[in-house]
């Protein structure tokens, strides 16, 4: 077996980062080289991921971990704090393949947006990766499969659970808030309507909501329609788009919150037409840890890297 690839996570402390620290370990192609926690640093990564042994968590400076050279870099970091390690690793390590959760570089044509199924091909061997919102990842691929019969505005009604908040302390994730409640924000200008709207190439309107459970989201999309497509014509192109898909599954029901938790994809349902031919209906859950996050983080390096898309992600055969 070829030597596994070196990997380091800056933000390893998160939801997210507990996640892909889970997949990581069973990769048989990645080798965990640092895990970088400001907060955790000097405590062992079993502490939060009993499958990493004897290794530490570590505060690095940008500059150490572009130093580090590994082959892969997670940036699962807010937003807003990934420019200075960018700028590090472009100096001191720029072969470095960066995969970045937050929104910093989705909207810029001078990196690699990476939602595999609408994007493989240029995310083959790609250098930065900007990792969809876990929102815009349903929302888009709920709504692409009908792009060219659009006449109008699609609008999405999101539900998630309290861990897409992240760890920080807020109302969105304080547990006695939310009890027995759903709580709207946001409701105009959210990242995640910005870029599906940029990378659907149509405008969309999107009203998120938190809802009590730790993980998962299900999204309602209406899409406005020219009229041209019957219902039977619709589910086929659904299935013509997503039938080959292995993190995209397709039912004749409504998904719920609940499906999307722990699920590794992306479950499609509901898909019905109204009478007047004019809007269509369409329900999208995942896990926003997962497909949302770390899974969709995991297939990109895999196909940056020329690896089996699937691999860790999927049992094998």
């Amino acid at each position: 077996m070829t030597k596994p690839y070196s990997l380091g996570l800056v933000g390893a402390r998160g939801h997210t980062g507990r996640e892909l620290l889970r997949i990581i370990a069973r990769h048989p192609n990645l080798q965990l080289d640092f895990a970088n926690s400001r907060e955790f640093a000097g405590m062992p990564v079993t502490h939060i991921a009993p499958e990493i042994t004897k290794l530490n968590f570590s505060a690095l400076s940008p500059e150490d971990v572009a130093k580090r050279r590994a082959d892969v870099v997670i940036l699962a970091t807010p937003d807003g704090a990934a420019a200075d390690y960018v700028a590090a690793i472009d100096t001191f390590s720029p072969d470095t393949i960066i995969v970045d959760l937050s929104a910093d570089y989705r909207f810029t044509d001078q990196w690699v947006y990476g939602l595999p199924e609408r994007n493989r091909a240029n995310i083959k061997r790609a250098k930065r990766i900007a990792n969809p919102g876990c929102y815009a990842t349903a929302i888009q691929l709920a709504i692409a499969p009908v792009l060219p019969f659009i006449n109008g505005t699609p609008v999405a009604f999101g539900v998630s659970g309290y861990s897409g908040a992240g760890t920080k302390p807020s109302p969105k994730n304080d547990v006695a808030k939310l009890r027995d409640n759903l709580m709207p924000y946001k409701l105009h200008n959210h990242n995640h309507e910005r870029e599906a709207t940029r990378h659907l190439g149509t405008a969309i309107r999107f009203m998120p909501h938190v809802h009590p459970a730790f993980s998962g989201i299900v999204t309602s999309v209406n899409i406005p329609l020219n009229g041209e497509l019957d219902e039977q014509s619709a589910l086929a192109l659904y299935a013509q788009i997503y039938d080959d898909e292995p993190l995209v599954s397709l039912q004749e029901h409504e998904p719920e919150l609940r499906d999307g938790t722990g699920n590794l994809g992306v479950i499609i349902g509901g898909i019905s037409l109204s009478a007047d031919k004019a809007h269509l209906a369409v329900v999208a859950a995942e896990d926003n840890l997962l497909k949302g996050a770390a899974v969709q983080a995991v297939q990109n390096i895999n196909l940056a890297l020329g690896l089996d898309e699937l691999t860790a992600i999927l049992p094998s055969e």
